[in-house]
């Protein structure tokens, strides 16, 4: 029998002056689970938290807790009453109260410094009791904020966007400290980022949001290595796209030909492949290595520029056979000199087919 979803969001619809912000979304969350709303801004997932927090109320659809309806259209519990922790991008702690005041606000009995000193000396905070808010760090801001949440022990955890304000090393630190204790509560987690890594990094399952709605849902190597289009195939990183016609159930390209079975003579497809998964091979006296069925036919290109960044190195070419820039991600330090002449090769395992101007695509084995 399947586990009752802790949160579950069903069928949430929000309009805004006849605008659809919020189209349709079903998510479910179960207990020690963190779901990431994952989409550019604008796309409906702030405001699809607040919605799962009480602070906005949808048009359509139903919030459940432990199965139960808390919010529908008949029906609002407030914020107050939902047993929900909340962490938003600014952390919001009031600058009048100390460091353990902060914490105590919101929890209820006779023990209230006791338990948030508890809570302080769990996330090893303990030495900043006493201390303001405007004393502190960027860091130090977020645990408090964190550790005001947690202090009722919340069966559900909302979190808007809640590490953008650090530094990227500090960032990384909090993000993996922040996810030990949530999974540690067993809580049921809905965070909101419109980054890809911290996605990938914290996330059991991603839903990715696109226009108010969530067009792609999954684990995170399921969402990255099977987009379902090129849109969703963009956004965790860097691509390539080589277009091509289809015909006779094929699309020829200069890297060879790709199977395109079912799809009309006429319609234009996108090969799509990553930079990490390009093959460079170096120029033979005009010649390049042979075809294989793993990497196809090489094509040659010149290089228009070459950069280190650290861990890898970014290579861009100028193909020969239409002037296209493709761009090839190569570890370690490779850094050839503009002009140079170099061979790519597409790995076809890695390589995804789409149909042109259509929402649904996948892999096409060649």
């Amino acid at each position: 029998m399947a586990a009752t979803p802790r949160l579950e969001l069903k069928d949430i619809t929000r309009r805004f002056g006849g605008r659809c912000v919020v189209d349709g979304v079903s998510l479910a969350l179960l207990p020690g689970q963190v779901t990431c709303l994952l989409g550019p801004s604008g796309c409906g997932k702030s405001t699809t938290l607040r919605i799962a927090a009480g602070v906005d109320r949808q048009d359509m659809g139903a919030v459940m807790v432990d199965g139960q309806s808390i919010s529908d259209e008949g029906t609002h519990m407030p914020p107050e009453s939902r047993a929900i922790g909340l962490i938003f991008q600014d952390f919001a702690l009031f600058p009048h109260l100390t460091v353990l005041q902060n914490v105590a606000f919101g929890l209820k009995g006779k023990n209230l410094p006791n338990d948030a000193l508890q809570q302080l000396q769990r996330m090893g905070l303990e030495r900043l009791a006493t201390a303001y808010p405007h004393t502190l760090s960027g860091g130090e801001q977020q645990r408090v904020a964190l550790a005001r949440a947690l202090a009722p022990r919340p069966r559900i955890m909302l979190m808007d966007e809640p590490f953008s304000g650090l530094d990227n090393r500090l960032r990384d630190g909090i993000r993996d400290e922040t996810l030990a204790i949530l999974k540690h509560e067993d809580a049921a987690v809905l965070l909101v980022t419109h980054e890809p890594e911290e996605a990938m990094r914290m996330a059991d399952n991603i839903a990715l949001m696109r226009d108010g709605k969530i067009i792609q849902q999954g684990a995170p190597y399921n969402i990255y290595n099977a987009p379902i289009d090129r849109q969703a195939a963009g956004f965790f990183s860097d691509i390539n796209v080589i277009p091509g016609q289809v015909k006779n159930m094929q699309t020829e390209t200069p890297f060879g030909h790709f199977l395109t079975p079912g799809l009309a003579d006429g319609t234009g497809v996108e090969i799509v492949i990553r930079p990490q998964h390009l093959k460079i091979d170096f120029d033979r006296s005009g010649k390049g290595p042979l075809p294989t069925p793993q990497d196809g036919v090489p094509a040659c290109g010149h290089v228009q520029r070459a950069r280190f960044l650290g861990g890898h190195s970014l290579v861009d070419l100028a193909m020969e056979h239409d002037g296209a820039v493709l761009r090839a991600s190569v570890p370690g330090v490779f850094m050839p000199a503009a002009g140079t002449r170099l061979w790519l090769s597409l790995r076809r395992d890695r390589c995804f087919v789409f149909t042109q101007n259509r929402p649904k695509g996948g892999i096409i084995v060649p």
